[in-house]
């Protein structure tokens, strides 16, 4: 499958390696150019290429940026993309450490991945966000094994859905159907399952145990 990998960092660094090494076709990108990511492309064989070519062609687009830098992101950044094309969001909302204060998602209540989808202009399945990057390397298992971590996956469209929930499975993951997008508020950080290592049944537990008041070290 071809996929393209929108930001490089310890995220999207880590599914660029376990994707090529599953034998998919990866181009990745991220904001400083294709010239910084030559270590990363000769270890893992992923193609360096600037942000507005990630998606050409791409079946699975993943963006992994800081939510800050979405708005910032090319125009027209899913125009070359397959038809079909599921795109990821990883993304999460830090407006202390990082991100400064986004009213959409504050005052009005949105979702952080409702607000993200309106920034690019397509709907986007929400996966990864709660995703400790180096559990990517080392703690994908196979189906059916006792300790396989659950990941939970959120997204308005049924076909893009599975076929990220499938992806997921592939790189050694169970997953949840966590909703809809603006059901996605059950995985954003402060959440019971943020940062869950468990599987399904404790994944499950969380997701319905969450508030969708924001805790305080979540909000500006």
């Amino acid at each position: 499958m071809k996929i393209g990998i929108i930001g490089a960092g310890n995220i999207g660094g880590n599914l660029t390696r376990r994707l090529t090494a599953l034998g998919h076709d990866v181009s990745v990108a991220n904001s400083r150019g294709p010239h910084t990511l030559t270590a990363l492309a000769e270890e893992t064989g992923a193609t360096p290429v600037m942000a507005e070519d990630a998606a050409r062609g791409a079946e699975v687009v993943v963006v992994t940026v800081p939510v800050k830098a979405v708005p910032h992101l090319p125009a027209g950044l899913l125009d070359g993309a397959a038809e079909g094309v599921a795109v990821i969001d990883t993304g999460n909302y830090y407006p202390k450490e990082r991100d400064g204060r986004i009213p959409e998602i504050e005052q009005e209540g949105r979702t952080e991945s409702r607000w993200t989808e309106q920034q690019i202009g397509h709907p986007v399945i929400k996966a990864f966000n709660g995703t400790y990057a180096q559990d990517i390397l080392e703690r994908p298992r196979p189906s059916g094994a006792p300790d396989r971590m659950a990941l939970p996956v959120a997204g308005d469209d049924p076909a893009a859905k599975a076929k990220v929930r499938s992806l997921i499975d592939e790189l050694g993951f169970d997953t949840v159907d966590a909703g809809g997008i603006d059901d996605s508020w059950r995985q954003q950080p402060g959440t019971p399952v943020y940062g869950l290592r468990e599987g399904l049944a404790a994944v499950q537990k969380a997701l319905t145990e969450a508030s969708p008041e924001r805790p305080a070290e979540f909000r500006g």
